[in-house]
């Protein structure tokens, strides 16, 4: 299993990244991931990363269908692969339904059949047949790795179907084990195609003095746990959360290992336990740390977690 790490927040500043992106490259960590960035874009960041020396493998987990045209998400994605030298995932999903319909006056009809249309329509953009359509220039670079947001069964099974990468986001390890993976494992085989590799992104906290796991675990996660979807997903897994109560599905969130919190070498152990339970790439998220103790503190956990993860394998 690869270990790697997000920059939990939208940067205002693409300094504000350097630190991770050292980090990335001179821990043997396996990648820097960002989430869709309102302030700053998201893929310049990276580019402004490369360009300041900084070429590490990049991936986004995820960035929004319905900010951007295929062709787009395809150009930015292999100009990142250029530019850093590495393989960039491009990780895309289909955002709320109220989001999309602000964006395009109604939501769509199936956030499973649009994942499977963009996803499609991307993957043509970026291969070699010359199938008479419209279509971007050939250009030698390392290569783009399509993902998709997955959360439940009806993303997994479409993820299946078309993505290089399955990108989950606070999903426990048993669940993707027995409810994500058998259902890509089912739409791989009715496209004919091989089972996508599950990335996931965990959040986590070195056990400190002055810090409580439960409010770290709130500020890092109270929006999503505000989100049907996600407190869906969760309630899927067997835990007890509800979207109205987002303060009680922060300590479900720690009482149930979803949130890590405990010395890095204890990180570690629960880390693995998503490699043994089938995930490819596990990405560390330190979001309650940025927000509540800032930049300095949540890079030191990952140096130390990034570590642990080393000791573990030696």
């Amino acid at each position: 299993m690869r270990v790697s790490v997000l920059y939990p927040l939208m940067p205002t500043d693409p300094e504000s990244l350097v630190p991770f992106a050292a980090l990335v490259r001179d821990s043997g960590a396996a990648r820097l991931w960002q989430g869709q960035s309102l302030s700053a874009d998201t893929q310049q960041v990276f580019a402004y990363l490369a360009g300041r020396g900084y070429r590490v493998p990049v991936g986004t987990s995820v960035v929004l269908m319905p900010l951007r045209h295929p062709m787009e998400a395809a150009i930015q994605s292999r100009s990142l692969a250029l530019l850093t030298g590495h393989p960039t995932v491009l990780g895309l999903g289909p955002a709320t339904p109220d989001f999309v319909a602000g964006l395009h006056g109604k939501p769509y009809d199936s956030p499973r059949d649009a994942c499977l249309a963009y996803l499609r329509e991307v993957r043509r953009l970026l291969g070699p047949e010359d199938d008479g359509a419209v279509r971007l220039p050939p250009l030698a670079h390392p290569g783009v790795e399509t993902g998709l947001g997955v959360l439940r069964p009806a993303l997994a099974r479409a993820a299946g179907q078309v993505a290089d990468a399955a990108i989950s986001w606070m999903t426990p390890h048993g669940y993707v084990q027995d409810t994500l993976l058998p259902v890509m494992a089912k739409g791989a085989a009715e496209a004919d195609r091989p089972v996508p590799r599950v990335v996931t992104v965990v959040h986590a906290a070195v056990d400190r003095p002055h810090r409580n796991p439960y409010r770290l675990a709130y500020t890092a996660a109270r929006a999503h746990l505000a989100g049907p979807h996600y407190t869906d997903m969760l309630r899927r897994a067997g835990l007890r959360v509800h979207h109205s109560r987002p303060n009680l599905g922060a300590r479900a969130l720690v009482d149930a290992g979803v949130f890590l919190h405990g010395t890095p070498r204890e990180i570690a152990a629960g880390l693995a336990e998503y490699g043994r339970a089938g995930v490819d790439e596990v990405v560390v998220n330190v979001a309650g740390v940025y927000s509540d103790h800032g930049r300095e503190d949540a890079v030191r956990d990952l140096r130390e977690i990034l570590t642990a993860c080393r000791e573990a394998e030696s």
